[in-house]
């Protein structure tokens, strides 16, 4: 009977399946059958809520999710030739294909127009997924506030007769999902098998002194997962901090004595006088240098009152930027990404009371701040703990060896091991 029931072939059925391994398809038919039982359809179709329940989808988004999947038939039954063929294209699929039907997938309200309030209802289901938080949580920001950083670095530049506003195209939508690769990594791993740590998900723990106080922090969760989204899995373990202007005094010496000992990326965050929050991934530790160093994984990046990251664009290599006690005008001394000396992407002087953020070729990246010159009000550095890392450096803690290292390297920093240099 059951096959006496089945709706005909669709030709997209066969051109998926050739996108899965055999093993794949074997544990997708495993999983249908599955859901399938449970929906009590003898079978045949997964109902609505027993998908969004098994791959955690709610709300509007999961709503959505379902419509796309189940091919828009309005019907409430979701095949196994629907599943094996939306998979095809949201996970098998090109860059260009994954991105036009995650484009689809945002557009909540299913008419064709994606407007603001279809990413203001993703981005609430996304913060209430990842986060596990609701509005009167203490301490908290409300949906509204998150979501406004997030959509302020959208742009909206279709226009669609009969509608009111401005409309996202597909090209926005790509562009938007350069600059919150996070947003991208979440929506794109909708319909992978529920797993903790799912791609997208993953919020790296924030590690702090118990003298600290959470309110004085300017990583807050949400903003180290919207960092997290250009980095690997691996770096989203555990994040340190290393120095809080706060509590350490906003001295260059004690930045660079606090950063000293630790090897790996680090994340510098800074809130100006202006209220803006932004910062830079380094991957490389803050070495003395007299010229630019690093490699292509760093980045920019904007926290506050918008949200945005600006990787390498290629057009050079002047990454790193970290001079002490050097007496050239043309070797400014601090630490800054991008651009060249004394026109940085972002910089802070030596002193750290001042710095500036330019226009920069090297990331592609806009003035970070409200003006080009900052006037630095909290400065942060977290360093990025890659999965394993705490085992290894336990160790060698303490070890004779490890302390003259570190102590030399100090000296190296600030330019006294060597009277030469």
């Amino acid at each position: 009977m059951g096959n006496a029931q089945s709706p005909p072939a669709d030709p997209r059925f066969a051109s998926a399946s050739r996108a899965f391994a055999e093993k794949e398809l074997e544990d997708l038919r495993s999983v249908f059958v599955s859901l399938a039982a449970q929906s009590q359809s003898d079978g045949q179709y997964i109902s609505p809520s027993v998908f969004k329940t098994y791959f955690g989808l709610h709300g509007p988004l999961g709503d959505r999710m379902f419509d796309l999947v189940s091919q828009q038939r309005k019907d409430q039954r979701l095949t196994f030739q629907d599943l094996v063929i939306a998979k095809g294209t949201y996970e098998k699929g090109t860059k260009d294909e994954i991105e036009e039907f995650i484009y689809h997938l945002v557009d909540v309200s299913g008419d064709g127009v994606l407007v603001r309030s279809d990413l203001q209802a993703v981005l609430i289901a996304m913060h209430e997924t990842i986060f596990f938080v609701k509005d009167s949580e203490h301490g908290s920001s409300s949906h509204k506030d998150i979501g406004d950083i997030f959509l302020d670095a959208a742009t909206f530049s279709k226009h669609v007769d009969g509608c009111a506003e401005k409309c996202m195209s597909l090209e926005d939508f790509r562009n938007w999902c350069t600059l919150v690769p996070s947003v991208r990594k979440f929506l794109g791993s909708l319909l992978m098998l529920p797993e903790p740590g799912r791609l997208g998900s993953q919020v790296p723990y924030l590690q702090y002194w118990e003298s600290v106080d959470p309110n004085m922090v300017l990583l807050r969760k949400e903003y180290a997962w919207h960092i997290g989204g250009a980095l690997s899995q691996q770096e989203l373990e555990e994040w340190k901090l290393l120095y809080h202007s706060a509590y350490n005094g906003q001295s260059f010496n004690t930045f660079l004595g606090n950063i000293s000992n630790e090897d790996g990326p680090t994340v510098l965050i800074i809130k100006d006088k202006e209220g803006y929050i932004y910062g830079g991934y380094a991957s490389q530790r803050w070495d003395r240098h007299s010229d630019f160093y690093g490699d292509m994984k760093s980045f920019l990046f904007q926290l506050y009152p918008k949200v945005s990251i600006f990787r390498p664009s290629g057009a050079n290599s002047n990454i790193q930027w970290c001079a002490v006690n050097f007496s050239s005008e043309d070797i400014p001394n601090g630490i800054g990404l991008g651009g060249q000396a004394n026109h940085f992407g972002l910089f802070l002087s030596a002193s750290f009371d001042q710095g500036h953020t330019f226009n920069c070729t090297t990331f592609g990246s806009p003035c970070l701040s409200k003006t080009s010159q900052i006037c630095p009000e909290v400065i942060e550095c977290w360093r990025v703990v890659p999965k394993g890392a705490q085992r290894r450096h336990a160790a060698v803690e303490g070890t004779v060896l490890e302390r003259f290292k570190e102590d030399r390297h100090m000296l190296n920093m600030v330019g006294l091991a060597n009277s030469s240099e």
